[in-house]
């Protein structure tokens, strides 16, 4: 999921001082990077694996699963609304204190700073699918083999590319604000306070050690671990397969079964099609979360200028002819 050539600029570079996460300077910094990031992404997933037998074995406690599901759909939720759809593509504008909020709930995703991320998916929208692009799965070629390493790498392998996305080109907008700058710095407490706050609940809750050490598996490792999976599967999975219902100029699928837990956003041939669309899911059937929520800060007063998908605009973005039935709203 990731930003589009609509929203990016050619932007001369502003006076403000890089971020650090910007200009890590010499090869130390940058293998200390790489090793923190392969632990970030070890770590949980092996708890992730050792999730089912664990559940199967000793069982899981309500408590749990509500951190668990409450984390889970806080960070979706602040990387879908907020770092893809405002913060990337601007599909509506916030109130400063939901902008503050979404960039917050985003952090708490643990998928990187806030500006690294915006910068990176704004340039897999310039060159999507095509040379250029940091993750498309079809880097390597179109044979068998070719797509499976593609499939690797747009899924993970990207994430240690030694080339890093110049974020004062991609991002200057988001660099200029001292308060999402201060967010997007702030990265590491973010991560500390998604991963703290589970065991916090769970120690308090129960009054042990043991319901602390349960809750941070389930409700932070085990949490991490599917919500970073569900994201990159967006990259891989939804550029390799599923139905191509719009015209885009890569090769974006909607995958079905991945849309409640991506709060919408695998709803993707849409969002390429029109990237600043606040909706993904238009057609009939499409559950989109996110559009959900947003409409509801948009009536509250919270969100305002969105731009919703409107029939004349998909009609000349469909595959073979009009859209039936596609509302103004949601």
């Amino acid at each position: 999921m990731t930003a589009g050539p609509e929203t990016v600029e050619e932007s001369p570079i502003p006076a403000d001082a890089p971020l650090p996460s910007a200009t890590l300077g010499g090869d130390s910094k940058r293998s200390l990077e790489q090793i923190t990031l392969l632990l970030f992404i070890t770590v949980p997933f092996v708890a992730l694996l050792a999730a089912v037998p664990l559940a199967w074995g000793w069982g899981v406690s309500w408590l749990d699963l509500g951190l668990m599901t409450a984390m889970y759909f806080i960070g979706c939720h602040g990387i879908t609304i907020g770092f893809h759809r405002y913060f990337t593509h601007g599909a509506f504008k916030a109130r400063r204190p939901l902008r503050i909020a979404l960039a917050v709930m985003g952090s708490l995703a643990v998928e990187g700073p806030l500006v690294r991320w915006v910068a990176d998916h704004r340039k897999h929208h310039k060159f999507s699918d095509a040379a250029g692009d940091p993750h498309s799965p079809w880097r390597f070629g179109e044979t068998v083999p070719a797509l499976m390493k593609g499939l690797w790498w747009a899924h993970i392998g990207w994430m240690f590319d030694e080339e890093q996305t110049p974020q004062h080109k991609y991002a200057p907008d988001l660099i200029k604000d001292p308060a999402i700058r201060t967010v997007s710095r702030q990265f590491v407490l973010w991560t500390a306070v998604s991963l703290l706050f589970p065991p916090l609940v769970g120690g308090l809750a129960t009054w042990s050690w043991q319901g602390a050490l349960s809750a941070f598996f389930w409700g932070s490792l085990v949490r991490v671990a599917l919500l970073h999976h569900v994201t990159w599967s967006i990259n891989s999975i939804c550029h390799a397969v599923g139905k191509r219902p719009f015209k885009s100029r890569d090769r974006s699928g909607n995958v079905w079964w991945l849309a409640v837990l991506s709060c919408g956003e695998s709803w993707h041939n849409l969002h390429h099609a029109d990237p600043t669309c606040a909706r993904h899911g238009v057609l009939k059937g499409q559950l989109d979360s996110s559009a959900r929520l947003i409409r509801w800060f948009e009536k509250v007063g919270w969100a305002y200028d969105v731009r919703w998908p409107q029939a004349s605009r998909l009609d000349a973005r469909r595959e073979g002819g009009a859209v039936p039935g596609v509302p103004p709203g949601v």
